[in-house]
């Protein structure tokens, strides 16, 4: 499991403030509430060997101990149950009711009734029995999520009130980078494991850190400040250049990519078209579930059987495809189009009808009885969502994809606009960039290359098909950028294009440099994502951003294939 989210420590003073007894309170409440839910993980005895010297032999012996551990959360796929059929179960069942009714015309009924409801009843008890089994564990995942909320919020009342007592006020955007600092601070603590933190010392870390920015941003003004002759040459040099590029038409082509490479990152719309966008792509979901959970009322089978992806899309990821795809401002009424296109590109909804042959017995108008052969048909709904995020790069063009990735860079400069979407915090809660790489990796020059490069992209929005700083990368195009410039030449291929060109290499062997693959992540045969080992169980990789990442989590062991070496 990942690693807990620690038990903030206040000092009595603090937990007393107007400010902050509210929201410590809820932080001390959802911290106990993780604790009992940990506790009710179900336990193993392991069996553990520990060497001693005896004190009167002076022997070296070995004595058993056996110590208790959490056990391994059990796979929540339950589709190759779906279909498993109780026949054994009920067959003894169906032939007694048919021989205690062998003159009863009903006899047949009964017996595939009752046929029917064993299968069913089985069905639903093996669903029940491993929801049974996985309830500890989202507990556990449920809490973890609350506290770190209740954590984040305790820690922005105190940073409020420090910042309050320091100077009086803050504006908008300070307490907004203040935010973000004390989320990557929290992520940092959360990560190394730390099972306690003084909450003072996470706040102060965060103010260090955005004066350090503020100082640099400073520096950077008063050279501006220093040299405004050349900025003001600059400047009008660029104006020309526009002018220039307006009257003579040769020259638009010319300029076309340093255009794309200045545009604006921040959206352009107005915030009721964005929404607005948005809330009509939620309501087009919103009939999509309708419509599948309503399946079995509008259509006619014996059986149906649901294979469904989570029905679910990121925001910003549509704003800033719709506003590259434009080039510019749009209106809701400009976009109708294009959203049902992007939704009936992400969603996939099909029905496969299977028809088995069964038997039956039914009554002769003499009497007899004889068996009927009746189709039995079985429908398959399937639901595939392949990801809003792989979308773009089927639709957009090339500078198209670098103004997507440029507006997903910055959230379009908009992180309020839907602030408060699950997704917006794997943007700026930016635990990534502060990862210490192991000393002793970096004197292997080779691995030393490949981290000095893959660390200039920490912070990338993942972008499907995307292979360049400018269109940004997916996992395979960032591990072929970063092979391709620290020392190897491996062209632009898949994950499972880079595993054929590895040598195998055993989990107890891996070394920083080494490459990581997973498998099932999507689907796709063989190795559907990869990263770059660096060492202490870490990786780093394009999930979504490029980010530093532990492979010993429960989403990643569960879906590791091997490592592999470039040779």
């Amino acid at each position: 499991m990942a690693k807990r989210a620690p038990k903030l420590l206040f000092t009595d003073e603090e937990r007393q403030a107007p400010e902050l007894k509210r929201t410590v309170k809820k932080a001390d409440k959802a911290a106990a509430k993780l604790e009992k839910a940990e506790a009710n993980i179900p336990k193993k005895r392991v069996k553990k060997k520990e060497r001693y010297i005896d004190d009167k032999s002076g022997k070296v012996k070995t004595k058993i101990l056996f110590e208790e551990i959490d056990k391994k959360k059990p796979s929540s796929n339950l589709k190759s149950e779906i279909r498993t059929a109780p026949a054994q179960m009920t067959a003894g069942t169906v032939v007694s009711v048919l021989r205690d009714n062998e003159d009863d015309s009903t006899a047949a009924d009964t017996a595939h009734g009752i046929e029917k409801t064993a299968e069913t009843g089985i069905r639903t008890a093996k669903f029940a029995q491993r929801s049974s089994k996985l309830k500890p564990y989202k507990a556990v995942e449920k809490a973890e999520k609350q506290a770190d909320k209740a954590n984040i919020r305790a820690l922005n009342s105190q940073a409020k009130q420090q910042a309050r007592d320091i100077s009086g006020s803050s504006n908008p955007y300070s307490k907004w980078r203040q935010k973000q600092a004390i989320k990557k601070e929290y992520a940092n603590i959360k990560r190394s494991g730390t099972a306690t933190k003084q909450a003072s010392e996470i706040t102060k870390n965060a103010a260090s850190a955005v004066k350090e920015t503020t100082e640099k941003s400073k520096k950077v003004v008063e050279f501006a400040a220093k040299h405004k002759t050349a900025f003001l040459f600059v400047g009008v040099a660029a104006m020309l250049i526009v002018v220039v590029c307006g009257v003579v038409s040769s020259c638009s082509v010319m300029f076309e990519g340093a255009g794309s490479a200045i545009a604006s990152s921040t959206y352009p719309s107005a915030d009721e078209d964005m929404l607005g966008a948005e809330q009509r792509y939620k309501e087009l979901e919103q009939e999509l579930q309708d419509k599948i959970s309503n399946y079995e009322s509008t259509h006619s089978y014996d059986e149906y059987i649901y294979e469904l992806d989570s029905i679910e899309h990121d925001p910003y990821v549509l704003i800033s495809a719709l506003t590259a795809l434009k080039q510019g401002a749009w209106t809701l009424a400009d976009v109708e189009s294009d959203l049902t296109m992007l939704f009936d590109k992400q969603y996939v909804l099909t029905e496969t009808v299977t028809t088995e042959q069964r038997t039956r017995t039914v009554t002769n108008p003499d009497g007899t009885t004889s068996n009927e052969t009746y189709d039995y048909k079985i429908c398959t709904v399937k639901l595939v969502n392949n990801n809003l995020s792989h979308i773009p790069s089927e639709v957009l063009g090339q500078e198209q994809l670098e103004l997507y990735a440029t507006y997903m860079k910055t959230l379009g400069n908009r992180p309020d606009l839907f602030g408060d979407s699950v997704y917006v915090d794997k943007y700026v809660n930016g635990d990534y960039d502060d990862y210490a790489i192991p000393p002793e990796a970096l004197s292997d020059e080779k691995f030393a290359a490949m981290i000095t490069e893959a660390k200039k992209y920490l912070g990338y929005p993942y972008v499907w098909g995307g292979s360049s700083p400018s269109t940004s990368f997916d996992c395979s195009g960032f591990v072929c950028w970063v092979l391709n410039h620290s020392g190897w030449d491996v062209g632009r291929t898949t994950a499972e294009g880079l595993r054929q060109m590895c040598v195998r290499v055993s989990p107890s062997d891996a070394r920083p440099g080494d490459l990581i693959f997973f498998e099932h992540t999507y689907n796709t045969p063989g190795a559907s994502h990869i990263g770059i080992y660096v060492g202490d169980g870490m990786m780093i990789h394009c999930g979504d951003p490029v980010q530093y990442a532990n492979v010993n989590s429960a989403y990643f062991s569960s879906h590791f294939m091997q490592y592999g070496r470039m040779p």
